[in-house]
């Protein structure tokens, strides 16, 4: 994620706000991405995952690494008070 991912997602736009390990979990990751609007959204997930790149190289690493089961993807809006607004 460090070396590869987040840079290369970075590169196409990408604002990837933290990222985190879970102390207690060796399995455990978690990012945050933000985005302008939903537009903004679908643009940047399709020039990623439509970039050969992905595609043939980083993408099959990830979805190997992934445990589908313990996977959640959510999004979240912050609040008045939250420094990542």
């Amino acid at each position: 994620m460090e070396d590869v991912v987040i840079p290369f997602q970075a590169s196409l736009g990408m604002d990837v706000t933290a990222s985190f390990v879970d102390a207690e979990d060796e399995h455990g990751y978690v990012w945050i991405r933000r985005f302008e609007d939903e537009a903004r959204s679908e643009a940047l997930h399709s020039a990623v995952h439509q970039h050969d790149r992905w595609k043939n190289e980083i993408g099959p690493v990830v979805y190997s690494l992934l445990i589908p089961e313990r996977t959640v993807v959510t999004r979240v809006v912050p609040t008045p008070a939250s420094p990542l607004r």
